[in-house]
């Protein structure tokens, strides 16, 4: 078995999943062989909150964070937490986001505006897959869902087979949610299933 060595970092607002996504990985890493290391670096339990979580695997994996250029992958449940982290991407690396514009704190109270078109800023230094993550999402009957549509958009990035996305969910979420979890999931693989040809984790 070919181990796959990845750096990949997720951004998005409590309450969107993140920490849920990036458990979904470390599971399907582990099961392929890889070393896999998860850090929560920054994370406010109540919704709103920014949460960002490096995900990091190989043969073997010395350290938890990823560095500023040095992400393979970063997706991101939010367009503001996407440009946020934009400095985690290489140069060459992919940025999966969803197109959902969630205020912060000092954007609601008045102290700063939301900038305008965020995902614009970001075309021409990474490889950019957008889409609106929370209507596939809800068209499932599953809002909580957005996390697993871009997993499964993240998926086609890397060489494993579909079943070991699903042991991996089956083995991370309540028994109850799997079929909604996985619809989700695979509506995410199949819209971006073209716009990640050639990249390989």
């Amino acid at each position: 078995m070919s181990i796959v060595s990845f750096n990949l970092v997720i951004v998005g607002v409590g309450g969107q999943g993140t920490l849920l996504a990036s458990k979904i990985v470390g599971a399907a890493g582990m099961s392929q062989g890889c070393e896999v290391k998860v850090s929560e670096v920054h994370g406010m339990a109540q919704r709103g909150g920014s949460v960002i979580t490096h995900v990091r695997a190989g043969e073997k994996v010395y350290a938890p964070l990823v560095t500023q250029g040095e992400a393979d992958f970063v997706m991101a449940f939010e367009e503001l937490e996407a440009l946020r982290a934009a400095s985690f991407c290489k140069q060459d690396g992919v940025m999966v986001v969803n197109r959902q514009q969630i205020m912060p704190m000092p954007v609601i109270i008045g102290a700063m505006t939301y900038p305008e078109d965020p995902l614009h800023t970001l075309e021409d230094r990474v490889r950019l897959v957008s889409m609106d993550a929370l209507a596939m999402a809800k068209e499932r009957h599953n809002p909580r869902g957005v996390n697993m549509v871009l997993l499964g958009a993240l998926s086609n990035a890397f060489p494993w087979e579909v079943d070991v996305w699903e042991n991996a969910l089956r083995t991370s979420v309540r028994p109850h949610t799997l079929e909604k979890n996985w619809e989700c999931f695979l509506a995410g693989k199949n819209l971006s299933i073209n716009m990640l040809q050639g990249i390989k984790a």
